[in-house]
């Protein structure tokens, strides 16, 4: 395998023919993934926003870039430069569709390693092969082997499971690496009083670890992404102050590691057209020890009149909390902001068609400041993606149930799992954070956990007039679309795990039931309440247990595939001429 500091040099040389380097992929490779890749283009009307905002987005679009390149970072080593080998590739060999197709193969992927059609993840360029911990720890780290430091040196537990630290073994070059890092930047050594002195102290000694926040890992770029954010806060500091100081406080976290001024000064603020969620929470492409945030931004432009008129959805949540079938019931937060927006650009982990966030996730934050909901309405309503959904959904369930499924159901849907996310277990019994009880599945729990929590309010809110008997019908319909697997999930695949998860349930407690001959699926209504109380209740009494092996032994139970019924329900959702994957791109960003 060519290096790709060869390949650049020779570029530098020669004209590149048809035929890329060893390692590249073929036209034969790309070009079937990318014939199933639905292209949106979102591109929302702005006219709405200050002149102060107008600019102030300039800032926020460059932040954002530099998200991006740092998420592109933490995924895999070499990503930057094999992009960077990738676009002199494109252009010595006169923007051919070979590199244009790795180019674009490589937007989707956020990076050179690409999943394929059969669900597999592989490079597409001449890279190392992906690892667990991605590039957050050290290369070759096995699970067993920090799980074995870790219970020989318990003490280091806080910093090796920490949100947002670097993982590093601890060597002399590493550890001068990070000394020499830390007086380049002595805002990160103010910030941070005892780095210096635990740097200084670690031994070189190759079978130990030690941690870098990301503050000290990430120093120059998240520099960067600060003063962006500072000089868009200026912009805004008369027109929105409540904006700018989120901003100014998101932009010293970044560096201290603490997010706690920006949370809540982010929850608790008054916006106006524009909003911003920047920083690294989700722990998803840890699939280590799943305990790592990764770096994402959103910028948003908020819809006012949608926004306000859902404020009133959410008034009475305490009742819905203590609705829940479990006993361990907490006081809610008076103040639960919901903002409808339309995105202008995703960067990082959040860039796809994420429909909704709810953030901030530590428990103690919530409890003191709320949380902010995000959902993304020209996801939702995007026609293009939503007939893409109706195609699979309608190539396996029987024609009685098919015109249930509707944009506004998919809208619903969504809103209460954001919902569902603050309500029900926040914290084990025993008062630990379920992302260290439960470790790499706390987020398969919390996302179950969330969806079901989704269609269990839902006879409530009919109850209360949100709904009626049509609206009902849509949001379930939409609980049964989600848990439809294209092909069978991988391990490390928590969201389309606990989908497959919920479909078993549904089939074996007969909320879904097949058609001896048509083998399309029939959604039983009637049974649909129920159903979901079950799995609901089993799913809080994990989470609340704290207890890892249950949660093994729940995913094993209900984590299962069948060949003659997943298999072939599979083969009817690749045949329904739906595409696989949805590659957006943002008006915003036409010039880069």
């Amino acid at each position: 395998m060519k290096s790709l500091l060869f390949v650049v040099a020779m570029l530098m040389f020669t004209h590149v023919a048809a035929d890329l380097p060893d390692g590249y992929w073929s036209v034969d490779q790309t070009q079937p993934i990318l014939d199933a890749t639905l292209r949106v283009t979102l591109d929302p009307n702005l006219s709405h926003l200050s002149a102060a905002e107008s600019q102030a987005l300039g800032e926020l679009l460059a932040a954002g870039n530099i998200m991006h390149e740092l998420y592109e970072q933490q995924l895999h080593p070499q990503a930057l430069a094999a992009k960077a080998a990738l676009d002199a590739l494109h252009d010595a060999s006169e923007r051919s569709t070979e590199t244009q197709n790795l180019l674009d193969l490589y937007y989707i992927s956020k990076g050179p390693i690409v999943t394929t059609l059969e669900n597999d993840r592989l490079a597409a360029l001449p890279v190392t092969a992906e690892v667990p911990g991605r590039n957050v720890y050290p290369a070759a780290l096995k699970r067993a082997e920090i799980d074995a430091y870790l219970s020989d040196n318990p003490a280091d537990s806080t910093s090796i499971l920490a949100l947002r630290s670097v993982v590093r073994r601890a060597t002399a070059a590493n550890v001068a690496g990070d000394l020499d890092r830390l007086d380049l930047f002595p805002e990160i050594d103010a910030l941070h009083s005892d780095l210096r002195a635990q740097l200084e102290s670690t031994q070189d000694n190759i079978d130990a670890f030690y941690t870098v926040p990301y503050a000290l890992a990430y120093a120059a770029p998240l520099r960067e992404v600060r003063r962006h954010l500072n000089a868009a806060a200026e912009l805004l500091a008369i027109e929105t102050p409540d904006f700018a100081a989120y901003l100014r406080n998101r932009g010293r976290d970044l560096l201290s590691g603490d997010y706690e001024s920006g949370d809540a000064s982010w929850v608790s603020g008054t916006f106006a057209g524009l909003n911003i969620q920047i920083g690294s929470y989700e722990t998803y492409d840890d699939h280590l020890l799943g305990v790592k945030g990764f770096y994402s931004a959103s910028i948003l432009a908020r819809d006012e009149d949608k926004s306000r008129a859902l404020q009133t959805a959410i008034a009475e949540l305490q009742e819905f909390e203590n609705s829940l079938p479990y006993e361990h019931y907490k006081t809610l937060h008076s103040r639960i902001p919901v903002g409808v927006y339309n995105v202008i650009a995703d960067f990082g982990q959040a860039r796809g068609a994420n429909t909704a966030t709810i953030l901030p996730n530590n428990a103690d934050f919530a409890r003191k400041y709320g949380r902010t909901i995000l959902v993304r309405n020209n996801i939702l309503t995007n026609i293009e993606i939503f007939a893409n959904k109706r195609k699979r959904f309608d190539a396996v369930i029987d024609g009685r149930n098919r015109d249930d499924l509707t944009s506004d159901g998919g809208f619903d849907r969504t809103l209460w799992h954001e919902i569902g996310h603050y309500l029900g277990v926040s914290k084990a019994a025993d008062g630990r954070e379920l992302g260290t009880a439960l470790a790499d599945r706390a987020d398969l729990f919390e996302e179950l956990k969330s969806d079901l929590v989704s269609l269990f309010v839902a006879p409530a809110l009919e109850r209360a007039g949100y709904h009626d008997e049509m609206t009902l019908r849509a949001h379930y319909a939409d609980g049964i679309r989600r848990t439809l697997q294209i092909v069978r999930p991988r391990a490390e695949q928590p969201y389309q795990t606990m989908q497959l998860m919920q479909f078993n349930f549904y089939m074996e407690f007969g909320l879904l039931e097949p058609d001896a001959e048509s083998g399309l699926l029939t959604i039983n209504y009637d049974r649909y309440h129920e159903v979901i109380e079950q799995m609901l209740r089993q799913v809080l009494q994990v989470q609340y247990s704290g207890d890892y092996e249950l949660a093994n032994d729940f995913v094993e139970r209900w984590n299962y595939w069948e060949e003659k019924l997943h298999g072939e329900l599979a083969e009817r959702l690749r045949n329904s001429g739906s595409y696989r994957r949805t590659m957006v791109r943002y008006g915003a960003l036409a010039a880069d």
